[in-house]
């Protein structure tokens, strides 16, 4: 782990300092299903571990990438209403951005997922609109990491130039991590035979646990849910439409 990363989890403060590369070669991640049942007399409702694949390893960290985005949103918004925002909560995500998403997620698909389907000639030119995408991607958070200050958020210009910035990687990453999810990934795992998608998640697995070690998705995941609850939006309710007599209008 470099010293950055250091640095940076040991900010997070109540989420903890420790860090796992979970991802493409991350060491798989168990979801608990109930045990198939051969009839009834046989079910002893025992539960059984199954592996995720690398690429729902990716899916998984879009999702992530889609919880930081919306507190982008709900920061921007708030600053343009005039609303006080603390700088630390854009500043934190920005960060879980640089080294989770850029330095982390990014790479994996840049090492591992890229290369292979430029070799076989496979969504080439979907692939180099990425990458493109990746390095724009880099700039706005560097922006919005040095803009999430007090200083700037005191300043009616930085105000506007981080609400930009935060809109802008928005609209550029939410139809890039769907059309990774629709169209690369797809097209990657086709790319790939069985043994060789094999072969692939081994080494990975083994080369992010002799650099992270364990557990680095949820020290991930209890920092975006301390910044959600910063800004009122940790509650999936909170997002539910209200029509104007103040009442859900879920059915």
């Amino acid at each position: 782990m470099t010293l950055d990363r250091r640095k940076f989890f040991a900010s997070m403060g109540g989420a903890g300092a420790a860090a796992v590369g979970f991802g493409l070669g991350g060491r798989a991640k168990a979801i608990v299903l109930p045990r198939a049942r051969v009839d009834d007399r046989q079910d002893d409702g025992a539960m059984i571990e199954c592996a995720e694949t690398p690429l729902e390893d990716l899916m998984q960290e879009h999702a992530v990438l889609e919880r930081v985005m919306l507190i982008y949103e709900e920061g921007g918004r708030r600053l343009e209403a005039g609303l006080e925002v603390a700088p630390e909560v854009l500043a934190h995500a920005g960060g879980i951005v640089r080294h989770y998403i850029e330095d982390h997620h990014e790479r994996d698909e840049e090492q591992h997922i890229f290369p292979r389907l430029e070799r076989v000639g496979v969504a080439v030119e979907l692939v180099h609109t990425l990458l493109a995408q990746h390095v724009a991607g880099r700039k706005l958070t560097s922006e919005i990491i040095g803009l999430s200050t007090a200083a700037s958020l005191r300043d009616n210009s930085d105000r506007a130039r981080l609400v930009h910035a935060m809109r802008q990687f928005v609209r550029m990453y939410r139809p890039h991590a769907a059309r990774e999810n629709t169209v690369l990934f797809p097209a990657f795992r086709k790319a790939l035979s069985q043994s060789e998608y094999e072969a692939l998640r081994e080494s990975l697995e083994r080369s992010e646990e002799e650099t992270f070690g364990g557990q680095y998705f949820e020290t991930i995941m209890a920092e975006v849910v301390r910044l959600e609850a910063a800004f009122d939006i940790g509650e999936l309710a909170s997002f539910t439409p209200i029509d104007r007599h103040g009442t859900t209008t879920a059915k």
